[in-house]
């Protein structure tokens, strides 16, 4: 009897070799026969399931916001209690910083996305669909707190919210670049969220 394949998670690996490759060399120079090398399978392989690197790099991309985006859930349903807007909002946004080796390698790849998504509308359609929502979701966040009187209810905007994401955004770039280490986008983040609930 044929053995059965799991495709998905032959993705899956796939993906994280290609992670590997961003964590040590970046993707700059990363062939898929590269990839196929570092994930253990043979080239013809390797494009049974991605045909070109833009998808590669696509799945790769939603695999770790996946990850991500799981990650960061946990870690609000793990707070105590009912946790305030202003505590979600921190949790979020200091998930989304390249704090250790997965969020670090997560950045790595999401850079090599941008980079390439500026030229190519397809890829392009990722962020366009991604960003709004996470907008919304930070946007309902500063609602939240204005409802609560933890927040003045022109603040809780989706400017607001994209200035947040704007703000993380500069500072991964800056700690991917050994600009700034990791405590200090905490504390930059923090003084930020400290002058929006003043």
């Amino acid at each position: 009897m044929p053995k059965k394949v799991d495709h998905e998670a032959r993705r899956q690996e796939i993906a994280e070799a290609l992670w590997r490759i961003a964590g040590t060399r970046g993707l700059d120079g990363a062939s898929l026969r590269d990839v196929a090398a570092e994930a253990g399978i043979s080239l013809g392989r390797l494009q049974h399931y991605f045909h070109s690197k833009d998808q590669l790099l696509l799945f790769a991309l939603r695999h770790t916001n996946r990850l991500a985006d799981q990650r960061i859930r946990e870690r609000i349903e793990a707070l105590t209690d009912e946790p305030s807007p202003r505590t979600v909002l921190r949790t979020c946004l200091s998930g989304m910083l390249p704090l250790d080796e997965q969020s670090r390698t997560g950045q790595l790849v999401a850079a090599a996305y941008f980079a390439r998504a500026v030229h190519d509308e397809n890829l392009r359609a990722e962020a366009e669909d991604g960003i709004p929502k996470l907008r919304a979701f930070l946007t309902d966040q500063l609602r939240r707190a204005a409802e609560r009187g933890e927040l003045s209810p022109d603040r809780a905007t989706e400017d607001e919210a994209m200035l947040l994401i704007s703000l993380v955004d500069g500072l991964s770039a800056y700690v991917l670049l050994d600009v700034q280490t990791g405590d200090e986008a905490l504390r930059v983040l923090d003084l930020h969220l400290g002058r929006l609930f003043a």
